[in-house]
Parts: C-alpha cells; sequence; structure tokens
C-alpha cells in the first residue's frame, strides 16, 4: 500500500495548451471548453474572455499570468515555471491563450519547455485574431477580385534593433493583404517600411481594437493618414492591424457593428444564475451586458413553512407558483424529502407567466391556468371563473413578496398557505467598478426585473449617489410592478414591454435604441 501511494503521488499531470479565440467567448473550439471543465487548474491570459472560465469546475483552481504592454503579472520564463510545476504535482493544467496558441501566442516556447522536462501535453488550436478580428469588422482577408495572397506578421519588433526579421522588401508589394499583430505601439514604423519597400501611400488600412468583443473600435483610411485617425480615434491597444484593398469592403460587409444594440453597455440587475439567458440575448444583439447581481436567490433560512404544507399538501385544490425560482426550489424540497410530483395528483397547477409554466414542464407538470397578464392582479382575474370560496390555496414563494394575491383570496372566502421556499439577498458586487462606469457616463442602459432588483440597486449604489449616477441613463424595467418601485425613487421609465418577459424586454430595448 506504501509503495501504491508513493507512485500515486509522484505521478505526472497532463497540460493543454488551449486557444480560447480573439475575445468573443463563444469563438473558443468545443474541444478547448471540454478541458477548460475539466481542468484542475487553469492558468489564463490577458486575452482570453474571463466568460469562459464560468465553465470551470467549482474546486478549479484559477491563475491569471496576463500581460498588458509593458505590465506583466509573471516573465514568460516564470509563467513556463508554473505550468510545469502544476503538472508535476499531478494536476491537469488548463493554459489557456488568447487567439490560437501558436500564433504569435508563444505556445511553441512553452511546448518546448514542456517536452524538455518530460510533461506531456496536448494543443487545443484557437480561432486567431488573424482572421476572426478582421471578419468582425467586415474585412475578408481574401477575394478573388481584390488579392490571391494573405500573411500575417508581428509589429512587435523593436524599431532600433539593427536587423528585422521582417523582410519588408518582400512582404511590402509582394503579398495582397498584410495583417500585422502587436503593432499598434509601431503603427508609424509598420508605415514607413511599407511606403520606403514600394507599397502605395492609398493602401487601404484598418485599425481593429478589441476585434470580436462587444466594445470593439474600428478606424479606416490609407498608409497616408492611418496614423492621424487612428490619434484622433483615440485607439489602443490590443489591436490588429490589416493592410491591403480588401479593406473596401468592410463599408458594405460591417455586419457586427450593425447589430441593433452594438456599442451599448447595459447593467443587468438579475441575479447571475438566473442572468445568463438574458446576458445572452444582449450580446447576440451586440451589447456589452455589465452584470451588477443586486439580487441573489437562496434556500430560506428555515423549511418550516413550505415541509408542513407538503405534509398535507393532497388536501390542496391549488398551488400557485408566481416564479421560476418558486418552482426551482419547490422541486428541490420534494426531492430532498425524497418524494416527487406524484404527490399533486389532483392538485390544480397555476403558473405566472410563460417562463413559470416551461419551468413546470421542465419537471413533468403541464399548468391547468397561465393568467394573460403575468402578475397578481392577473391571477386574480384568471381565477374569477373558479370556485374559490372554501377552497385551499398553497402558494410557494419569496420570503419578502407582495401580497395583493393572498389577501385578495382571503377577502375571497379562500383559505390561503403561503409557504417561504427561497429568499431574495443582497449579493456582494464590485460596486466601485460599476459605480465608475456611471460617473464616466459609460453606460447606456440600466435593467430591472423585479422590485426586490430595484430596492437593492439603490442601496448599493448609495442613497445619496443613485440619482446623479442614473442621469442620462435609460431605465428598463420589465412590467408595472417593477416600474413603479423604481418611479417610487424618483426614476424616469423609459423603457416596459407589453408582455412581461425578458425576451420581450430585450426587443423593446432594440425598438427603443433604433427609434432614439
Amino acid at each position: 500500500m506504501a509503495i501504491l501511494c508513493q507512485v500515486m503521488t509522484s505521478s505526472i499531470g497532463k497540460v493543454y495548451l488551449i486557444g480560447a479565440g480573439p475575445g468573443d467567448p463563444g469563438l473558443i473550439t468545443v474541444k478547448g471548453l471540454e478541458w477548460v471543465k475539466k481542468a484542475d487548474v487553469i492558468i489564463y491570459d490577458y486575452l482570453a474572455n474571463e466568460r469562459i472560465l464560468d465553465h470551470r469546475r467549482p474546486d478549479a483552481e484559477l491563475i491569471y499570468v496576463g500581460k498588458q504592454g509593458s505590465r506583466h503579472t509573471l516573465p514568460q520564463e516564470d509563467i513556463n515555471a508554473l505550468i510545469i510545476r502544476k503538472a508535476k504535482e499531478g494536476r491537469i493544467v488548463a493554459r489557456l491563450k488568447g487567439g490560437d496558441p501558436f500564433i504569435f501566442g508563444r505556445g511553441g516556447e512553452e511546448a518546448e519547455d514542456l517536452v524538455d522536462n518530460g510533461i506531456p501535453f496536448e494543443v487545443v488550436p484557437g480561432v486567431t485574431a488573424a482572421t476572426a478580428v478582421p471578419t468582425y469588422a467586415g474585412i475578408p482577408l481574401t477575394h478573388r477580385e481584390h488579392t490571391a495572397s494573405v500573411a500575417f506578421v508581428t509589429g512587435h519588433e523593436d524599431p532600433t534593433k539593427p536587423e528585422s526579421k521582417v523582410h519588408w522588401d518582400r512582404i511590402a508589394t509582394g503579398i495582397g493583404t498584410l495583417v500585422f499583430f502587436m503593432g499598434m505601439k509601431n503603427l508609424q514604423n509598420i508605415v514607413d517600411n511599407l511606403v520606403s519597400h514600394g507599397r502605395s501611400v492609398d493602401t487601404p488600412v484598418a485599425l481593429i481594437q478589441w476585434g470580436t468583443r462587444t466594445d470593439q473600435r474600428v478606424a479606416t483610411g490609407t498608409l497616408k493618414d492611418i496614423v492621424q485617425k487612428v490619434k484622433e480615434a483615440r485607439l489602443g491597444p490590443p489591436a490588429i492591424i490589416v493592410v491591403g484593398e480588401v479593406v473596401k469592403l468592410r463599408k458594405k460587409l460591417n455586419w457586427y457593428e450593425a447589430k441593433p444594440l452594438f456599442g451599448k453597455r447595459i447593467v443587468v440587475t438579475r441575479s447571475r444564475d438566473q442572468a445568463s439567458v438574458f446576458v445572452e440575448m444582449l450580446i447576440d444583439r451586440g451589447a456589452s451586458p455589465i452584470e451588477f447581481p443586486s439580487i441573489d436567490v437562496v434556500p430560506p433560512t428555515s423549511w418550516a413553512e413550505l415541509d408542513s404544507a407538503l405534509d398535507v399538501v393532497e388536501t390542496y385544490q391549488w398551488v400557485i407558483f408566481t416564479s421560476a425560482n418558486a418552482v426551482r426550489f419547490f422541486f428541490e424540497r420534494l426531492r430532498s424529502r425524497g418524494t416527487d410530483l406524484r404527490i399533486l395528483k389532483g392538485v390544480n397547477i397555476c403558473a405566472v407567466g410563460p417562463k413559470t409554466a416551461e419551468a413546470l414542464e421542465q419537471h413533468g407538470l403541464k399548468a391547468d391556468l397561465i393568467p394573460a397578464e403575468f402578475k397578481a392582479e392577473g391571477v386574480l382575474a384568471a381565477l374569477g371563473g373558479v370556485q374559490v370560496k372554501g377552497r385551499r390555496f398553497l402558494i410557494p414563494r419569496a420570503k419578502v413578496a407582495r401580497e395583493i394575491i393572498p389577501e385578495k383570496l382571503r377577502e375571497l372566502g379562500a383559505e390561503v398557505t403561503v409557504a417561504t421556499a427561497y429568499e431574495n439577498v443582497r449579493p456582494a458586487a464590485d460596486v466601485e467598478r460599476v459605480k465608475k462606469l456611471f460617473t464616466e457616463k459609460k453606460i447606456s442602459a440600466v435593467t430591472f426585473t423585479s422590485s426586490s432588483t430595484v430596492h437593492n440597486f439603490v442601496e448599493m449604489l448609495g442613497q445619496k449617489e443613485y440619482k446623479s449616477l442614473l442621469n442620462g441613463v435609460t431605465v428598463a424595467c420589465i412590467g408595472p410592478v417593477t416600474a413603479r418601485t423604481a418611479e417610487e425613487y424618483g426614476m424616469k421609465i423609459d423603457i416596459m414591454p407589453k408582455e412581461y418577459t425578458i425576451p420581450a424586454l430585450v426587443e423593446a430595448m432594440v425598438e427603443f435604441f433604433q427609434k432614439k
């Protein structure tokens, strides 16, 4: 047994050099994401989108080794040593690198050190910025009518070096499209070398900052004026430079920046576990979501109320679910008690809103009643034709919620049990970062999906500050109840959909900003 333990502790892990893509988290490969999910340790770069890290195991170790210009978290030699050390501990290491590891990513150097130290490894290619970034800027690198050749070139050479590794005399006129990596600081040097070696000053040029991300910015011009145009646009690294006639096609093919919410920074106050669909819908329309959850949904401090109701659930004629959260925690509690939906046999189910109904269907239940209006008043209207007097109703819900449904049902002679199934709490958040964005007028809109998100948002920003911070910011509310709460705080409601759902809210925002 002692010998076996010794062998196990001395075993070597494995390293996966993974290309994370150029910025858009959706551009990581299936295989790359698979190893991010399985890794014990993730060592990631500045250009690797942190949303990819959301897919990691909860116990995975995260180590940031990003480099920004001359500011390096760790020198490359130390990064290599770190990767080797973690692998020698017997761990699966995901080395997450922006773009593709073997295209100006120093992946080759890391791989060489792994070989020299006897560390097994695999390389998972990534979508390189060389192709993806121009594509998101509407620039095809090759085109039959413009060019049949393309070259990727480093722009990160020291102009004072006695000899360049870039053969300017060959690429200046011998290649149709040139793509320069890391050339922002050497832009003038790149222009001078191309022109002095025969490239026309009228050659089109594009400089693309943060390509494939929702904050992508682009400046176009020619070799004659691109340096000045980049200065005027105040663009900086990271950036890709494209030189060639294909740049002219951007005007016609600029698909990404034509998205209806492109460039809009939108604050999402919904709880993090519920915000993913909302965030994805915003990104799909070109927005840059700022996740600032002002609410978190957690199990109740005591299950006593719900347990008491579940003990006699067969005596109720109706169970009213007012949210998908209520459905989630209700069934989680059923499972933890060793029971399932069969105990609801003969009980009528009311679901407030299509998302709540969908949540029920995931558990194999079809709602008997879905109100036309997705709020308390809608429930009461829908129950208008139902025998209420003398009937027993169970409402599993948040600890703090509107009392209109139970109060009105009791007035009509019903027996109502309100059982706490979950609680809404205020989470920890990076308040100063978000305040700074508001102060710098970098926020286009803030969204609220419940009264609780409004209350907590105000508390988090500060009672004395929130009004001035929201000055000039579009306010979007999912429905009239939330809007009324926001108005009580003096907010002007700019957007409220006719249907009180996330998809409808997103489309209402699209319509608002397109008109604006």
